[in-house]
């Protein structure tokens, strides 16, 4: 775990040495200023866990303008009060403005401890409440990392085994696979949670501005410039910063990434002043970044430099036995939202959706839900009710014969069709179930929910074989 890092803001030499050594020897980094300016230009260069502020500072500025300009820096940074002995009331005002809590002049150690350690923990837990927050929304929009087909355990297992590390990730998979989510689950289950987790889409920058994105400008670097910004590495400070879509970032912004992971350190455009920076990189791409370095068109170094680890997101096409419980997570959710009783999927619709090529994978399949979810007449989804959404948007409608054969549209050929389209799901659920309980009869039974000779019946009328 990182670090906390605390700003004393103190006119008085004496105590302020004293603050200092005091927090230092609690493992805290301490930085600090004599004045409410010296104050005001450490909040513009960086970001704090906790500022410690005398409420008299004497010229240019008071503790109630640190307070002012570190809620405008960092709203999250808690602020403590140091006040003079007859100032409580003020102090009280203080926190109605927004600070954290308040000491008292004369003040012992233990006393000055415990309301940091206090105002840091509370600090924290509300991060925490935040991220949670955040998690959920990101799998509110996406269906989570839902899988139990062998290539998603394999995802599972290595998020597990690497996210207590520093290793660089390489995240691979087609658009809509959930690529972001691989790189979210990663940051949360390592001990950077309670930093920023901070997404870049390499091909949603201009090119012009992508340096400015990622590093930072001062004042008056360029035309419009008219503040100093921070870039993403800046603002991923000691969490994890998520490089996506990296295989379309322009050559010459990649010989500066892979210097910043090579020295740990950013230099602001219209800067030559380095700054230090500790972030963890996880980058995600769904090109074929061995054509792109044999091409010329990405750096070598960077890819290896990158790929110290890499995860493979299967196309959903590839993960059938996955289906079911994405469309089930994804129609509790619109239900959810729309404030609707919950919809559910006929075997027909089910074995419909599996049948589907999904170039857009699981996003597809989400907005394919959600549209079925609302224009379905009934509360169950039949196949029919997909047809909307399986339409190629450039294919003519498809011709219907005398008989009605039309998969979507009744009569003898659909039902054809929905015989052959249910078996093919079950054989392929069934098989992608085998493999996850590597041939075990007795395990797969119980996880698909069905008794041994059921099992064995089903397996024999579809001619499945069991491995192992």
């Amino acid at each position: 775990m990182s670090v906390a890092r605390v700003l004393v803001v103190e006119d008085e030499r004496a105590i302020r040495l004293a603050v200092a050594g005091l927090l230092k020897k609690e493992g805290y980094e301490v930085s600090l200023a004599e004045s409410a300016p010296a104050a005001f230009a450490e909040l513009a260069e960086g970001h704090f866990d906790l500022v410690l502020t005398d409420l008299a500072l004497g010229q240019g500025g008071t503790g109630m303008d640190v307070l002012t300009a570190s809620k405008k820096a960092r709203s999250e940074t808690p602020v403590v009060m140091i006040t003079a002995h007859g100032n409580e009331r003020i102090a009280v005002e203080a926190m109605k403005g927004g600070a954290e809590d308040y000491v008292p002049k004369p003040f012992d150690n233990d006393q000055l401890r415990m309301v940091v350690k206090k105002a840091l923990e509370r600090t924290r837990l509300l991060r925490e409440h935040r991220l949670l927050l955040d998690r959920i929304e990101r799998e509110y929009g996406f269906g989570a990392l839902i899988g139990s087909g062998p290539a998603m355990t394999r995802v599972f297992e290595t998020i597990k085994k690497v996210a207590e590390t520093d290793l660089g990730v390489l995240i691979r998979g087609e658009s809509g696979t959930g690529k972001e989510l691989v790189a979210q689950a990663l940051h949360q289950a390592s001990s950077r949670r309670e930093r920023p987790f901070v997404a870049v889409n390499c091909a949603a920058i201009s090119r012009e501005l992508v340096e400015s994105e990622l590093f930072g400008h001062e004042r008056g670097a360029f035309t419009g410039a008219d503040a100093r910004r921070l870039g993403r590495f800046e603002a991923a400070l000691g969490g994890t910063i998520f490089l996506d879509e990296i295989g379309d970032m322009p050559p010459e912004t990649q010989a500066k990434v892979l210097r910043v992971l090579q020295e740990r350190q950013v230099e602001r455009v219209g800067s030559q002043t380095p700054i230090s920076i500790e972030v963890r990189v996880v980058a995600a791409t769904h090109r074929n970044l061995e054509e792109e370095v044999a091409a010329g068109r990405f750096r070598s170094d960077l890819y290896y430099r990158l790929k110290v680890v890499e995860i493979i997101l299967p196309p959903l096409r590839e993960r059938v036995y996955d289906i079911p419980a994405l469309a089930q997570r994804f129609l509790a959710q619109v239900a959810s939202r729309l404030k609707r009783p919950e919809k559910t999927l006929s075997a027909e619709a089910v074995a419909v959706l599996q049948g589907h090529d999904w170039p857009g994978n699981v996003r597809e399949l989400k907005n394919l839900l959600e549209q079925a979810a609302v224009l379905a007449p009934t509360d169950e989804i039949a196949a029919d009710d997909l047809d909307f959404g399986l339409r190629s948007p450039n294919a003519a409608a498809p011709a219907v014969s005398d008989t009605g054969a039309h998969a979507f549209s009744g009569g003898v050929g659909f039902n054809q069709a929905k015989r052959e389209a249910t078996e093919a799901f079950e054989r392929a659920f069934l098989v992608s179930a085998l493999e996850a309980h590597q041939g075990n009869i007795s395990k797969t039974a119980e996880a698909i929910g069905l008794v041994r000779q059921s099992l064995q019946q089903k397996l024999k009328e579809l001619g499945i074989r069991p491995k192992g």
